[in-house]
């Protein structure tokens, strides 16, 4: 069976260093970090990590080193991103978040990893991003939170 390709977006690393979110953030940075999952980056996580503090941007480094793909806006992803405006998935002032829905979908990821429950993981957009994935040719995108996604917490000997 083929490793997962797990699109990250900002909200995962950030909440490494989030009470409420670490131990699945961190969770997940331990499954790539053994080969588990692989972390799929895109310039628009490096852009939004510029402005982070330090010990999130380093979270990216790891990643790198840990075998991450890294992808890049195209006019592709652009094209289903104006799919995405022109559906009115989100509202204009969301952007960034309708643009990792794309770079994840085009570059045909496994799953999209994300913190963002107003406005990504949540159950009526979901549907809609994906109608229009699949609208324009592309398949569904499964996304969840790293908290569904990651094995901390699993105990293995039941099988997990």
């Amino acid at each position: 069976m083929k490793t997962p390709r797990v699109y990250v977006d900002t909200s995962v690393l950030g909440g490494c260093f989030e009470p409420e979110f670490q131990p699945w953030s961190n969770g997940l940075m331990d499954d790539f970090r053994s080969g588990r999952f692989i972390p799929v980056l895109s310039d628009l996580l490096a852009a939004e990590l510029g402005r982070a503090p330090e010990r999130v941007r380093n979270m990216r480094q790891d990643l790198q080193g840990w075998g991450a793909e890294f992808i890049v806006t195209d006019d592709e992803a652009r094209q289903l991103f104006s799919a995405y405006q022109a559906h009115a998935v989100l509202g204009n002032r969301y952007q960034s978040d309708m643009m990792h829905i794309a770079l994840a979908t085009v570059a045909d990821a496994d799953l999209l990893v994300s913190w963002n429950f107003k406005h990504i993981v949540r159950f009526d957009k979901i549907r809609l991003f994906n109608a229009v994935n699949l609208e324009q040719g592309y398949k569904s995108l499964a996304i969840h939170s790293p908290r569904e996604v990651t094995t901390h917490g699993e105990d293995r000997d039941q099988g997990g």
